[in-house]
């Protein structure tokens, strides 16, 4: 069998498991000859894919207090995921979430203008976008972690058990009872051990690969997760021959494939087409 027809395949192969899965769901319509996939609101690179509805996000009205005693009503997004595979997402400022499995992850809508704060229970590799001027900050159960830009993995379970490692740029750590802070850099690793914070070096450098093999969007803007599949295959790029693509909305995972198969099922979910020149594959309606 030639490469070309393993790939064919391959690729067909992953359309059937896109489509039972879709069907299974019942998020397939009949329009005429053709079947439209039905948007729905609900948030790891191999040889097959499959679009999925994991967890689900909502809309919430909250009251967060604010510096100087004010209470400011945000629209907060709370997003669960409850399958194995990371729900990728990206944030209002550029920034990237990686939720793991029995996570939730809530922000506001619209960040403030000072500063982008977030909520974790549970596990999430964090890409953060740099920006001086807004800090990000991070709470979880009994640490807050803040950034200004940098990429790192957190764990903090219900259990008070807390781990936090540093793949870029350097973050701070702080107890919320006792006020003991650390400065975490890239390479090192933070716990909490007996209500203290422990500082160590990173014995796995290769830890944080585990939050990009098998990944999950779920009504993410085409450009947001074209720009992180990329990031994982710098020598075969997707883009989009038009930018009025990139605003399109799409559900779909991804396990370990390559990026012509990821283009094969982008295009199949978007009845769109797509062509190689060199080292890029182009999207086309």
């Amino acid at each position: 069998m030639t490469e070309v027809n393993k790939n064919r395949t391959k690729t067909d192969e992953a359309w059937e498991r896109l489509y039972a899965r879709l069907d299974k769901d019942r998020l397939l319509v009949e329009v005429g000859q053709e079947r439209a996939v039905r948007r729905k609101l609900l948030l790891k690179w191999g040889t097959l894919a499959a679009a999925v509805i994991a967890g689900f996000v909502y809309l919430a009205s909250a009251l967060w207090f604010v510096p100087g005693g004010e209470v400011e009503n945000l629209n907060l997004v709370t997003q669960e995921n409850r399958e194995a595979s990371m729900l990728v997402t990206t944030l209002e400022d550029g920034s990237v979430v990686y939720l793991a499995q029995e996570s939730t992850l809530q922000y506001p809508e619209h960040f403030a203008t000072d500063k982008r704060e977030v909520n974790l229970q549970g596990e999430a590799f964090f890409d953060v976008a740099k920006n001086h001027e807004q800090t990000f900050l991070i709470e979880t159960g009994k640490v807050r972690i803040e950034v200004l830009g940098t990429a790192f993995n957190v764990r903090s379970h219900e259990d008070d058990s807390f781990r936090l490692s540093v793949q870029r740029g350097r973050v701070k750590v702080s107890l919320k009872q006792g006020g003991q802070s650390v400065l975490v850099s890239a390479g090192e690793t933070v716990t909490l051990q007996a209500r203290q914070l422990q500082l160590s070096e990173t014995e796995d450098s290769d830890e944080f690969r585990q939050y990009t093999k098998n990944i999950r969007f779920k009504d993410e803007c085409l450009e947001d997760i074209l720009r992180v599949v990329n990031a994982e295959a710098p020598t075969l790029q997707i883009q989009v021959a038009s930018s009025v693509l990139n605003k399109r909305k799409l559900t779909i995972e991804f396990e370990n494939n390559s990026p012509e198969t990821v283009a094969e099922l982008i295009c199949w979910a978007l009845s769109l087409k797509y062509s190689r020149e060199g080292d890029k594959l182009i999207l086309s309606e």
